[in-house]
């Protein structure tokens, strides 16, 4: 028997070779993913260990230690302060055993190219500044000019400089909480840090200028400090830890430290490896189903075959391991190529996910044993059940059957019953989705539930899959006869003959379009809303903001207004208050000019009624407040540090809601005193018709041409609503991509097992005078009609699945709806059609090849 599974395996090779890419795919996702995951973690921790190389103890701030990081104030001029200064670092390098000390000044300073645009801020990477440590224990290394020495310079790294148009003795602009300020460049260099290798700027400075930029004179945010050859790290550790004052500073061992790294790391990369595994289980479980079909489709072939091994003394369970054999010597093989594929997935999936920002390191493949045996064993195991019940239907096969029909239909009986199954399945899951789409803001409670729910229906959908097969293909059936003719009437029987065959293939394709539609629906209605919002209540041409939290000088509406073409420059800021009727964020403004920029639908008053001491409120905050016009509110300071304590707010109006107001409006004055910065937050613009050709750069320079400053279009604000949305779905798309091409692998296995079976009938087809052309369009449209029953029950599926659990969506966006992208989903319902075309070239090619009389006189 093993002799004879071997023999199949070489005997099919053109038969099994679709399985065997199945397989080798769903398997290169893994290993791709877990390789990836193994690489990614350990690129991470060789960062960390080349930061902290030759460093034997670390002395941070709370704020560093804690993994905040040290970063620019909130509010210009107000420079922190740190326990960590230049009497410390005398008194640590004083210590036995010490080597050298290297104290660091850490913060953010954005930089500007010449073009006056901002470098790197289009991907959100961040904008990193230190001081300039030269040495063998910098982390830094000149390759060209020399390190910054005096206040008026910096370097840059070479990246940063390319990207900025900067070279050697270039004056550099360049911005750290407000106006901006210039450099000039004496030195590029080039780091081993990983933040900057992937993407983030890095600017340098003298440590006299870092410590007046983002701190204060003769004060650090973290010391490293480097040991002599043969001292003790401990020793060393509790030594400096008996310098260090009784709060501010904390000391950690180099070792110590890159554990406490190296376990982030691995609780970073964890998550994202178990993200990705996912969807590599996804295409796994659609290449489940064409494993089994293709053993099902052998099996029947080999019919007469196993049945004559059962007469010459061949057991039951000798048949079972006969298959069982062939499907493990199949997922070994395939299962080999496909992880060496997956080394491939691997290098790719960095630099694709760092087209979202991401910003991770790069490093050599790490293959790992678990990594190569995990990926061998699920695809071995995966073939191996996919293979059992197929094999257990050939050890049924009696010896008698060997001079029956190879083609015999299933016991009614067992199809009832998988009906009955299906039923209930899919009445389950529907019901659960039916009840998640009762749910209100409990995201976290339904998700859990909402999962079940699709994977109950779609289960439910997989074996009631037959039964719909006959209604939906007969439908599709009468299309193709009416405009095919007979063709297209034999290729509609071809479909019907084995609804459980169809059934399995369309299944296939149906998972795949399922969720690549539930997914566009989500993701286009997510956008929708996003877009709704930005859009809602507000008419302003430009939206002025600061890029950091320090916000915009109050000035600034006033030197834009001035400006030739704007028609009006609103000022507006948020203010947290607390009231008697609990926290409320309020948005200060000029009454007399918000109307310009932004629309408000007053139920009772008006913005003129607004002025100081009197506000208006959103309707839905009026009536969970109790609250209605000629009420006060009485409002303070989260901290009590305001001298108007108990400011008394008088309501004069109520306005609807919208998302780009805040429960209540007020004057500025009344506002901005309790603000966390005491700065604008935005400035409305409202232009003139027709003078808004270089008003974006005229506005820059009125507000001293930061590189922080950001200058909006109504239409930019409107994109950037939906732009996170459409990254997130190219990606998703990708992911599932894999799943769509495994379901077209399916498809052609289909098929060219279709055809094997009909050798005879196709040579009778062709005797009574169909010519080759009719034999190819005749596959061609029975696979366009399996793969439009998986598309339509796929995006069926999909729409219902993605309205139901709107509801989760709604919890976080407001304005959030159910939208059909018809576009969307006719395109998907194209790439069906194409995929039918495209699966059956090679079957049908086969099938128009076939000699006429050896077909006729096949058994």
């Amino acid at each position: 028997m093993l002799r004879t599974a071997l023999r199949n395996v070489l005997a099919h090779k053109a038969r099994l070779i679709m399985t065997a890419l199945a397989v080798l795919l769903g398997v290169a996702f893994v290993s791709g993913t877990l390789v990836f995951g193994d690489t990614t973690a350990n690129a991470f921790r060789k960062a960390a260990v080349d930061s902290l190389k030759g460093v034997a103890v670390v002395v941070q701030t709370p704020e560093a230690a804690g993994g905040e990081g040290p970063d620019s104030p909130a509010v210009p001029g107000a420079k922190p302060a740190s326990a960590l200064d230049t009497a410390l670092v005398h008194k640590i390098g004083a210590l036995p055993g010490v080597a050298a000390v290297r104290p660091t000044v850490d913060g953010r300073a954005t930089v500007a190219g010449k073009d006056g645009l901002p470098v790197n801020t289009d991907k959100g990477r961040p904008s990193l500044a230190t001081n300039y440590l030269p040495g063998k224990d910098s982390r830094t290394s000149l390759k060209e000019g020399r390190g910054p020495a005096a206040e008026g310079e910096l370097a840059l790294d070479a990246q940063t400089a390319e990207k900025g148009g900067y070279r050697i003795g270039d004056n550099v602009r360049f911005a750290i909480d407000g106006p901006a300020l210039t450099k000039k460049l004496v030195g590029i260099v080039t780091t081993d840090d990983p933040r900057v290798n992937a993407g983030a700027s890095l600017t340098l400075f003298d440590t006299g200028t870092a410590q007046k930029l983002f701190l204060r004179p003769g004060q650090f945010h973290e010391i490293a400090v480097v040991a002599k050859s043969g001292t003790d790290a401990g020793e060393l550790t509790d030594r400096v830890r008996a310098l260090l004052p009784a709060e501010g500073a904390e000391a950690t061992s180099g070792q110590d430290l890159a554990a406490e790294q190296s376990a982030g790391v691995a609780e970073a990369t964890g998550s994202l490896t178990k993200a990705l595994l996912g969807f590599a289980g996804i295409a796994l479980f659609i290449g489940a189903f064409i494993i089994a079909n293709t053993f099902t489709m052998l099996i029947a072939q080999r019919s007469r075959e196993i049945a004559l091994m059962r007469a010459v003394g061949a057991s039951r369970r000798q048949v079972v391991r006969s298959v069982l054999v062939e499907a493990t010597l199949l997922g070994l093989g395939a299962s080999v190529a496909g992880f060496v594929l997956g080394l491939g997935i691997a290098t790719a999936l960095r630099p694709l996910i760092n087209l979202t920002g991401a910003g991770l390191p790069a490093g050599p493949l790490v293959i790992s044993p678990v990594a190569f045996a995990g990926s061998i064993v699920v695809g071995v195991v995966i073939t191996v059940l996919a293979a059992w019940l197929p094999s257990r239907k050939a050890a049924k096969i009696a010896p008698v059957a060997a001079l029956s029909s190879t083609d015999q239909a299933p016991p009614a009986r067992a199809l009832i019953v998988r009906h009955v199954v299906g039923i209930l399945l899919t009445g389950a899951g529907v019901l659960v989705m039916l009840y998640v789409s009762t749910l209100r803001n409990t995201l976290q409670g339904s998700l859990m539930i909402a999962m079940l729910g699709s994977a109950l229906t779609l289960l439910g959908l997989i074996v009631l899959a037959p039964l719909l097969s006959r209604p939906l293909i007969a439908l599709a059936g009468k299309v193709t006869s009416r405009l095919f003719g007979v063709t297209g009437k034999l290729a509609k029987e071809n479909a019907l003959r084995n609804p459980r065959r169809t059934a399995a293939t369309a299944s296939a394709l149906m998972i795949g379009l399922a969720l690549v539609t539930g997914l566009t629906v989500v993701g286009k209605s997510a956008q929708s809303a996003l877009v709704a919002e930005a859009n809602q209540g507000m008419t302003a041409d430009y939206n002025v903001s600061n890029s950091t939290p320090a916000g915009l000088d109050p000035s600034a509406a006033t030197r834009i207004a001035r400006l030739p073409g704007v028609a009006a420059a609103v000022p507006t800021t948020t203010a947290l208050l607390d009231t008697n009727h609990g926290l409320v964020s309020v948005t200060g403004t000029d009454p007399t000019t918000y109307g310009k920029t932004a629309k408000l639908d007053f139920r009772s008053g008006s913005l003129r009624d607004i002025g100081p001491g009197k506000i208006a409120v959103s309707d839905e905050f009026a009536a969970k407040a109790g609250i209605e016009v000629g009420s006060t509110l009485k409002a303070g300071s989260l901290d009590g540090s305001e001298p108007q304590r108990k400011k008394k707010l008088t309501v004069v109006g109520v306005y609807a809601k919208t998302p780009t107001t805040d429960k209540a409006l007020g004057t500025l004055t009344d506002v901005l005193p309790y603000s966390d910065t005491h700065k604008l937050e935005n400035v409305l613009v409202k232009v003139e018709p027709g003078k808004t050709d270089g008003l974006e750069r005229k506005i820059r320079a009125a507000l001293g041409d930061s590189p922080l400053m950001e200058v909006q279009s109504h239409e930019q604000v409107i994109n950037d609503g939906g732009g996170g949305v459409n990254m997130v779905l190219k990606m998703m798309y990708g992911l599932l991509g894999m799943a769509v091409l495994i379901s077209v692998l399916g498809v052609v296995n289909t098929l060219a097992m279709s055809v094997f079976e009909r050798t005879r009938e196709i040579g009778m087809l062709r005797a009574i005078g169909l010519d080759r052309t009719g034999i190819k369009q005749m596959v061609r449209l029975e696979s366009v009609v399996i793969s439009v029953f998986g598309a339509v029950l796929g995006i069926g599926t999909g729409i219902f699945l993605a309205w139901a659990g709107s509801t989760m969506a709604s919890s976080s966006l407001t304005l959030y709806e159910t939208v059909l992208p018809w576009g969307d989903l006719a395109v998907l319902l194209g790439l069906a059609l194409l995929i039918g075309v495209l699966a059956a070239i090679w079957p049908a090619r086969r099938a128009a090849r076939l000699n006429m009389l050896q077909s006729i006189q096949s058994s």
